[in-house]
């Protein structure tokens, strides 16, 4: 496995040229999705419990990321297990599923994962205006229950990037299954 050193707060989102391919069959880039206000980038997949706990919560933060002219775009990196249920075939199922209404695109080789240093998924970066990293980590504080949620960490970071205060909560610790990569 490829030891990864996370991006840090501050740091420039790298790849953003690195072409990726959705669940419609366009051909995108991080440059590409990003919003005049920002990118919101979340490591997700297909078959990891996690990611089933929170994605109800994807729509939600999509649309709060379109109405602040921040774009959107969650990435599958889970490389190694392609041909148990994360293939492209198996992702556009599940974007379909789910009724995604953002890109849900494949980092063949996990190139974009190991840029960021992302482990997890789901594990969110948000990125300002100069696509300079403001928040890594966590959705929100409650994989289990979507009512019982007290800090909406990912949210909170786009609400506060968007009225110009300082993001109060930089960084969580982003709960889920491991990256699945080849090297």
């Amino acid at each position: 496995m490829q030891s990864t050193n996370s991006l840090e707060i501050g740091d420039k989102a790298p790849q953003i040229n690195q072409e990726v391919e959705d669940t419609s069959g366009r051909t995108l880039t991080l440059a590409g999705v990003a919003g005049d206000k920002g990118l919101l980038v979340v490591f997700s997949c297909n078959t990891c419990p996690w990611v089933a706990k929170w994605e109800d919560r994807y729509n939600g933060l999509a649309a709060l990321a379109e109405a602040n002219d921040i774009g959107m775009i969650a990435l599958n990196p889970n490389e190694r297990i392609r041909n148990r249920g994360e293939s492209m075939e198996d992702m556009k199922k599940r974007a379909q599923k789910q009724d995604y209404e953002f890109p849900y695109a494949l980092d063949e080789n996990h190139v974009i994962a190991d840029a960021f240093g992302a482990t997890r998924t789901p594990e969110v970066f948000l990125f300002d205006e100069n696509l300079t990293l403001v928040y890594h980590g966590a959705i929100d504080d409650n994989a289990d229950d979507a009512n019982a949620v007290e800090a909406t960490y990912a949210a909170d970071a786009i609400n506060q990037l968007m009225s110009g205060n300082e993001i109060s909560t930089k960084e969580t610790r982003s709960l889920g299954c491991t990256i699945k990569r080849t090297k």
